[in-house]
């Protein structure tokens, strides 16, 4: 198995939130070649998962616009390992009730607040990788990747519209 590192593509995660019903172009150029995505909720529309799932294998949670049927069949939370990083996901990072060191985490991932962030805190890597949907608030436009480098979770914000 080849290690996760920033200079293997496959192996770098897409990370992509509050897509809120609009998958850009952009968003799927950049996240080709990754080699898993995570969408940390909004999702807004159930196929825009099927075309992230034509790029890489998808892990995705219910937003709070996240409403009927196939977004019930969405988990809330989810935690996950991929590459040797323990990553947990929660679309609302004020919701969160475990402590993430107890729990063993290396990567929080969450979104809703449309406002990136990248902060280590405990041995514990926080990600927001913001917003890829219709810009709100002024924020920027961006999704994140992921990787393992010397052991340790990195990540870095792409954006996607000037």
């Amino acid at each position: 198995m080849q290690p996760l590192g920033q200079s293997s593509p496959g192996g770098r995660i897409g990370v992509i939130s509050d897509t809120h019903g609009l998958l850009r172009p952009e968003a799927l150029e950049a996240l080709a070649g990754v080699g898993h995505i995570l969408h940390a909720g909004d999702i807004g529309d159930p196929e825009h998962l099927d075309a992230l799932a034509r790029i890489a294998p998808v892990t995705a949670i219910r937003g709070n616009i996240d409403r009927g049927a196939w977004a019930k069949a969405l988990p809330e939370t989810v935690n996950l390992t991929i590459g040797g990083l323990r990553i947990h996901m929660i679309h609302d990072r004020k919701a969160l009730q475990a402590d993430p060191a107890a729990e063993r985490w290396d990567v929080v991932i969450s979104g809703h607040s449309h406002k990136t962030g990248i902060e280590e805190i405990g041995g514990t890597l926080w990600l927001n990788p913001g917003a890829a949907g219709p810009r709100r608030f002024r924020l920027p436009i961006t999704l994140a990747f992921l990787w393992k480098e010397a052991g340790r979770p990195r990540a870095t914000i792409h954006p996607l519209l000037v």
